[in-house]
């Protein structure tokens, strides 16, 4: 009788401890809504299971805690099933809704010419692809001078106007499966892997864009220097007090490699080596790392990187902030006279021969058309 309390108290513990447990897990998680539901779910089979030991004591039958038991099991499936849910939310995080800028959807988003306009192509229209924050832009291209017709945003045998993010973009175009992207400029892996093809991008500058920096909104950092950044994601600046912040560890997220933004963030490095991040701390989707940054009960001490339009306009987060950069903060107005140190051009890129609707659309795209559409849009133009 002894050692059957004995072991009725050791799992009592046990599961006390592993519910505490649960309860950390969830809250980081999910908040504290998660956590009481597992504390209410716990106490009720505790209960039981108190109920369930008692009976066993007095001889009676060990079903009640039995259910108990698969009760409990229920409870580790729905926070492993949860805690899945949750690392997937990170790494693949849901981007904005592409459709709302489709060409010629119902109240598209995509900014359209107050005129006809003055190229209008048909026959063997070329195939679009590109970076999820210049779909807006090159959307609005195809809604001018395509002929009227349905171009989903979606990766299908039958898109023209797709948009399959930067490091695909750039796979489809060297495997000739795509005829322009838009999209930053490539990394060195991307110009060596179409070399490794036979092929020479060719890039024609299209607009200009700033690189910036987000932090959480209560973060007391407005600004930081070029050099800074540069110590934070080589590792060597580890904590938010550093930089004239709090005394927190600074949690650096990044993007996987051969995305537009983590080829910026090189390009920044320069020769300075980049710090490897963990796992939990790489994101796919620039909206997944707005995201995870503006979350403050989890990263409330965390960092990240995008480009200006899409934080500011396509993926509005009021719980981030850009930071300033050499204490000038990122807008239009600083990109255009140069005052702001990281910006850069975006480009339209081929391989190969252009077709001569190619070289209609790319013409036309750095005309006074073209170049109103990407003001209109929210980039800077590289005609004046």
């Amino acid at each position: 009788m002894i050692w059957k309390t004995f072991v009725s108290i050791i799992l009592a513990m046990g599961l006390l401890f592993f519910t505490v447990f649960l309860s950390f897990t969830v809250y980081f998680n999910f908040g504290s809504p998660g956590v009481t539901f597992v504390w209410i779910a716990s106490f009720v089979f505790y209960v039981i299971l108190v109920m369930g030991i008692f009976e066993k004591l007095k001889g009676k039958t060990f079903r009640i805690t039995l259910s108990a038991f698969v009760g409990l099991c229920i409870i580790v499936l729905i926070s492993r099933y949860g805690y899945d849910l949750y690392i997937e939310r990170i790494t693949n995080s849901a981007e904005v809704d592409l459709t709302e800028y489709e060409p010629f959807g119902s109240g598209t988003k995509a900014v359209s010419l107050e005129q006809d306009a003055s190229l209008q192509l048909s026959g063997d229209l070329p195939e679009l692809d590109g970076a999820t924050a210049l779909y807006p832009v090159y959307s609005a291209f195809a809604q001018a001078v395509y002929p009227e017709g349905h171009y989903p945003h979606v990766n299908n045998s039958d898109g023209i106007v797709l948009s399959t993010k930067t490091d695909s973009a750039y796979t489809r175009l060297i495997k000739e499966e795509t005829d322009i992207i838009f999209v930053a400029g490539p990394s060195e892996r991307q110009i060596i892997a179409a070399e490794e093809a036979g092929h020479t991008f060719e890039m024609t500058p299209i607009g200009r864009e700033a690189f910036v920096f987000f932090v959480n909104a209560k973060n007391p950092v407005d600004s930081l220097t070029m050099e800074q950044v540069q110590k934070i994601y080589s590792g060597e600046i580890t904590n938010w007090s550093e930089v004239g912040g709090e005394n927190e560890d600074i949690q650096a997220f990044q993007r996987p490699d051969d995305s537009g933004s983590q080829t910026a963030l090189e390009n920044l490095m320069g020769d300075i080596p980049l710090m490897e991040a963990p796992a939990k701390e790489i994101v796919s989707g620039m909206g997944g790392i707005i995201r995870e940054t503006s979350d403050y009960r989890n990263h409330g001490n965390a960092i990240g990187y995008s480009f200006r339009f899409f934080s500011t306009e396509m993926h509005r987060d009021g719980d981030i902030k850009l930071l300033a950069i050499d204490g000038v903060p990122p807008s239009e107005e600083s990109i255009r006279d140069g005052s702001y140190p990281i910006a850069s051009e975006f480009y339209a890129i081929t391989v190969g021969d252009r077709t001569e609707n190619e070289t209609k659309l790319i013409d036309w795209i750095v005309s006074e058309e073209g170049q109103w559409i990407v003001e209109e849009t929210g980039y800077v133009g590289v005609k004046e």
